[in-house]
């Protein structure tokens, strides 16, 4: 009998210590990283932490090169997650998301799939109606990046896609760097080398919502936008290739307000986007250690500052979020629960010679840096 007793003692024992093995080894933001072991054309996925000396986190799984999860202190000092995302692998995969990619080999719109490059005329992947959008229907966002996790703040996730994947001219490697660093700031460089002419343009696709509830929409909170101007698009949201002014219209974000103040405007723009998916015209002429946005959360407090030294941000509000697909711990995200800030070349700049190029040749490095830096206010 005390055998008995025994073995049961060392049982229950076992499955305590299995069970607290297990709690521990969830991140803070409760991601469980056995659940981000995968596989996808030969390639493994993982959950990769990033951590600093404020107890900040950050959760990157290199299937797209997405941020996962962020963990910034509020104006309590609790940490709060201010991205959307999914829990799993098998979720990034099977529900079709941009949530916190890396976006390539083109952020955004192309219009209808084709550009001309030296006289040739390329044709794309159509997976947005006629156009291409960020990159087609197997962009970088749906591919497993190789990574190398440098240090506890740093991993270096690295791409290369073959000539004419998705249509896109000459093999490209690209390299995506997130550096969590000790000012509490996400910061990203992108970098890429071909060996053909083509058009590169990547950016950060994370989903915020400072509120830390992502149940709900994030319209309160408030906007600022470094920019007198913004590029109106039609009604396949492809720029025109004018530059309009944002004065006396819901466009209109240099002092800032909230997401949701203007978003049912009766204007034609918001109309056509369905609320904002507009690329605004930065001031900031290319330098990242001048403002070029920010987002704050009434609620929490979180104030996130934006830098880079790409000429536009593209501010999109949600509006294509349903609320029928679960997120993170079982969160359905419903229309509007978030605010994109991605920063990149103009849309189309492929097809408008007249803006900044996004062409890439051989010998040639495409850089892009940016920086998303949390504070409370």
């Amino acid at each position: 009998m005390k055998k008995i007793f025994k073995t049961m003692a060392v049982a229950a024992l076992a499955a305590f210590s299995m069970s607290c093995a297990n709690e521990s080894s969830l991140t803070l933001s409760g991601l469980d990283p056995q659940a981000f072991v995968g596989e996808k054309n030969g390639k493994a996925t993982a959950l990769y932490t990033l951590t600093n000396a404020n107890g900040m986190e950050v959760c990157v799984t290199n299937f797209g090169g997405r941020l996962v999860s962020v963990m910034a202190p509020d104006k309590d000092g609790n940490m709060v997650d201010v991205i959307l995302g999914f829990d799993n692998i098998n979720d990034y995969m099977t529900k079709p998301s941009d949530f916190g990619a890396s976006i390539g080999r083109y952020a955004n719109r192309i219009a209808g799939a084709t550009f001309q490059i030296d006289g040739e005329t390329i044709v794309l992947n159509a997976n947005d109606g006629p156009n291409c959008l960020h990159g087609g229907a197997e962009g970088w966002q749906y591919q497993v990046y190789d990574a190398v996790q440098l240090d506890e703040q740093t991993l270096e996730l690295t791409i290369t896609e073959e000539d004419g994947h998705m249509g896109f001219p000459g093999t490209v490697t690209a390299v995506v760097t997130y550096k969590l660093t000790d000012d509490n700031a996400i910061d990203i460089w992108f970098s890429g080398t071909t060996d053909a002419p083509t058009v590169l343009s990547m950016t950060n696709h994370a989903y915020f919502n400072l509120s830390g509830n992502h149940a709900v929409e994030g319209t309160d909170q408030v906007l600022y936008v470094n920019a007198d101007n913004f590029t109106p698009a039609d009604a396949l949201l492809i720029p025109t290739g004018e530059f309009v002014p944002v004065e006396g219209t819901p466009m209109d974000f240099r002092t800032p307000k909230t997401v949701g103040q203007d978003i049912n405007a009766d204007y034609e723009q918001i109309a056509l986007g369905n609320g904002y998916d507009h690329n605004w015209v930065l001031n900031t002429a290319g330098d990242d250690a001048k403002l070029a946005f920010s987002l704050y959360s009434p609620v929490t407090g979180i104030l996130l500052e934006g830098y880079t030294d790409q000429p536009g941000v593209q501010v999109y509000s949600g509006n294509f979020l349903t609320g029928k697909v679960a997120g993170k711990h079982g969160t359905f995200y419903p229309r509007r629960a978030s605010v994109c800030l991605e920063t990149q070349l103009f849309p189309d700049s492929p097809n408008k010679p007249e803006w900044p190029s996004a062409t890439l040749r051989p010998g040639e490095t495409y850089t892009h840096h940016c920086v998303y830096r949390f504070s409370v206010k």
